[in-house]
């Protein structure tokens, strides 16, 4: 069946335009976003007027302007993140995903490390922190990564606990 495209049922969304802000332009919504990221109507409304560019156009450079800042924050280093926001190249391509620099590495437990925090667990599944950090000196493992290992096995445990059938009760087999 053919899809009808009279106007009444045709995408009401305006066409995607490639609007290529002139460098002054730009020195001006830079200058403009580092004093206020989130600027109002009225604001936006007066760049608008100063640059001769449709405010609903300086509104949207300023959400992809937020959006490309939060990527960037999150893929720099800490030593940058200071000194950036100086020059800005509107052309640039941003980062689809967020960085993984941040993110901790996995630690491998050899089999005698999990022996002693599985029978530590099957003792207390809810240790405390002193006994997390005596564990974590036995193991040679970080008490932060202790207790990251106890909440996860804990959910594991539960888990497990939710999948396995309906056993008879001590009671039904006596029966």
């Amino acid at each position: 069946m053919a899809q009808d495209s009279s106007p009444n049922t045709m995408n009401l969304r305006r066409s995607r335009t490639r609007i290529k802000f002139t460098e002054d332009q730009l020195k001006i919504l830079i200058e403009a976003f580092n004093q206020e990221p989130y600027p109002g109507y009225n604001t936006r409304q007066k760049l608008a007027l100063e640059m001769d560019i449709e405010e609903s156009r300086i509104q949207t450079w300023f959400q992809n302007r937020r959006a490309r800042h939060r990527v960037q924050r999150r893929s720099e280093p800490e030593d940058l993140k200071s000194s950036r926001d100086q020059d800005y190249d509107q052309d640039r391509p941003v980062e689809k995903t967020p960085s993984r620099e941040g993110r901790r590495r996995r630690i491998s437990y050899t089999s005698s490390q999990l022996h002693t925090l599985i029978s530590a667990f099957k003792n207390n599944p809810y240790p405390g922190i002193d006994s997390r950090e005596q564990l974590a000196k036995e193991v040679g493992i970080p008490e932060s990564r202790i207790q990251i290992w106890f909440q996860n096995r804990r959910s594991k445990f539960y888990v497990q606990r939710e999948e396995e059938p309906d056993e008879p009760s001590e009671q039904e087999q006596d029966l």
